[in-house]
């Protein structure tokens, strides 16, 4: 089985990495609710929402160093290559910022994957970044994944992806929990582990 999974938000987690990085970056007040939405909602509503898109790209350029891998993501690596599951992994990243310094998105992302030691021989054996969405879609069919893992119900359900993928929503927080109808029948799991039990068990 070739297993096809996405990059951000599905196996690296910024769960309290916006709120760190603005504080270091004096952006907002330290005592500031951590999760991604306040800070983005605080810079636009004190007008700053151009601080915001540049602290996006100096997260996922230049600060991945604080970022970390969801828990159980590497057992389900282990439990995968044992049973001879063939991983990829398929992200859609512009190769630079919007706005702010040119950081190499690309690389920055397989320099994490590459310091987590998520890639290799009986590991995850390749990774690709289009893009744009269209270009993700056509490279999970382009590799035949039987499955595909993604924290996006758009990307599931879009009318480009081939019927032939069995589609796995990661919602560790939730946020589709009462309505992921996206044409197609989704395994939505809020971990890892839950995704290793009916995936793989």
């Amino acid at each position: 089985m070739r297993i096809g999974i996405d990059f951000d938000n599905t196996i690296a987690c910024y769960d309290g990495v916006f709120h760190r990085a603005a504080v270091e970056r004096e952006l907002v007040p330290e005592a500031l609710g951590t999760d991604k939405n306040t800070v983005r909602n605080y810079l636009r509503e004190i007008g700053k929402e151009d601080e915001w898109t540049k602290l996006q790209g100096y997260v996922y350029g230049a600060r991945m160093d604080m970022v970390a891998v969801y828990e159980g993501f590497r057992n389900f690596v282990e439990t995968a290559r044992r049973a001879d599951h063939e991983l990829v992994i398929v992200s859609h990243k512009t190769k630079t910022p919007f706005m702010g310094p040119s950081y190499d998105l690309h690389a920055a992302a397989q320099s994490f994957l590459a310091d987590q030691t998520l890639i290799g021989p009986g590991l995850v054996s390749n990774v690709y970044f289009e893009l744009t969405l269209d270009e993700k879609v056509s490279r999970i069919n382009q590799l035949e994944c039987d499955v595909f893992v993604d924290d996006l119900p758009e990307l599931l359900g879009h009318k480009g992806l081939s019927p032939k993928v069995v589609a796995y929503l990661f919602d560790p927080d939730e946020h589709f929990k009462d309505n992921i109808d996206v044409g197609r029948p989704v395994h939505r799991h809020g971990s890892w582990g839950e995704i290793t039990q009916s995936l793989l068990v």
